[in-house]
């Protein structure tokens, strides 16, 4: 039988890999699995060596306070790898902590292939990582098609499989009268998957509601969860005396809630495309400690944290980063927005041209279940 493990970093990417492990199955149905996944995985059966949250971490700092117990995750990691004796290492995202896995897993047994989706962002800040990524990565999955470039240099074998969260999806219909009402307009918010990320950003996306509310009760807020935080938020919410913000957590509800809003204020991520790819009018938010920040800003190469941003070279999509990452400063941001449509078309045009650039042909999931196939019968 063959085996795969899966290994992933944040419950971004255990999302992405059980979209891609779904679709696998299909085709080929007697492959033995482990992982390291979040809930996503779980679902679909697969143990995982140890809960996600032992190694999300946010910024600089946080890493190197947990540091050894970083390391001792990586080493348990690479143990049960090298003990599971996979065909494949299918490692997706979170490159700080599957890459280095990765390597070790490789320098102990060079049999094992090694499959990375998601590709580090090379082109923002430390490109000479390509040259040891060589080393130890047999495939790289790209996410978008100019950065074939810079792995071509090194001949490091790469697809551009294209980015999942801008594909069209086939959603159940679910009614969301029970959730949203119907005379109100829902503004979707977007505090990250982090925890570490949502300790920082949820407090002031509060202070925002509060804003709004004080000038009107015309909106509906609602905060898109993960499994593993939701909790968390709700228990936040609850400290709030506000009766029209809601907390979810289901995927095929969120799809439908974001389809149905007016506006978004998102942390700076690639959750803006898929809010750009449901033709959503938004905002980008983020904030980093002070010495966070000057590490991260003395080591990266662009202008922008947004995707969007970056690809045009320009602010298509307004970011309030550090001190303007503040209720007053996204509530003015917001507001002037609702008050001028044209504002918002722009933004949508621009947005829409961008992701047309950027789709690949197909599923991005669908091709890299089949790269995974071929590997399974080469």
């Amino acid at each position: 039988m063959k085996k795969i493990f899966v290994l992933t970093g944040e419950p971004s990417g255990d999302k992405l890999a059980s979209t891609v492990i779904s679709k696998l199955k299909i085709d080929n149905p007697d492959i033995e699995y482990l992982s390291v996944g979040g809930t996503h995985i779980k679902k679909l059966g697969i143990q995982s060596i140890f809960d996600l949250k032992d190694i999300t971490y946010l910024g600089f700092t946080s890493v190197l306070f947990n540091i050894i117990k970083i390391r001792k995750k990586i080493n348990k990691t690479v143990d049960e790898i090298v003990k599971f004796n996979p065909d494949i290492l299918f490692s997706v995202d979170s490159p700080d902590f599957t890459l280095r896995v990765a390597e070790k897993v490789k320098n102990i047994n060079n049999k094992i292939k090694t499959i990375h989706y998601v590709a580090p962002q090379v082109w923002v800040w430390r490109k000479n990582r390509v040259k040891k990524i060589k080393k130890f990565i047999d495939h790289m999955l790209l996410l978008f098609n100019f950065e074939k470039k810079y792995f071509d240099e090194e001949n490091i074998k790469n697809t551009f499989v294209g980015h999942p969260l801008i594909e069209k999806k086939e959603n159940v219909i679910t009614t969301l009268d029970n959730l949203i009402s119907k005379d109100k307009k829902i503004i979707s918010l977007f505090p990250g998957s982090r925890k570490s990320e949502t300790n920082v950003l949820l407090p002031i996306l509060l202070n925002f509601i509060e804003l709004m509310n004080k000038k009107n009760l015309d909106h509906s807020f609602v905060f898109h969860a993960t499994d593993e935080n939701k909790e968390f938020i709700i228990d936040m919410v609850k400290k709030v005396n506000s009766d029209n913000i809601d907390v979810i957590s289901d995927e095929n509800i969120k799809d439908q809630v974001l389809s149905n809003s007016v506006f978004a204020v998102s942390k700076s991520g690639t959750i803006s495309l898929q809010i750009s790819s449901a033709n959503i009018p938004s905002i980008i938010i983020y904030k980093l400690s002070f010495i966070n920040f000057m590490i991260f800003r003395l080591l990266v190469n662009v202008k922008f944290a947004n995707i969007i941003n970056i690809i045009n070279d320009k602010e298509v999509i307004p970011e309030l980063l550090q001190k303007e990452c503040n209720a007053e400063e996204i509530y003015k941001t917001v507001t002037y927005f609702l008050k001028n449509p044209v504002l918002i078309k722009k933004q949508l045009i621009d947005c829409k041209n961008t992701l047309e650039g950027i789709k690949s042909r197909s599923s991005s999931s669908s091709e890299v279940a089949l790269i995974l196939g071929n590997y399974l019968i080469s």
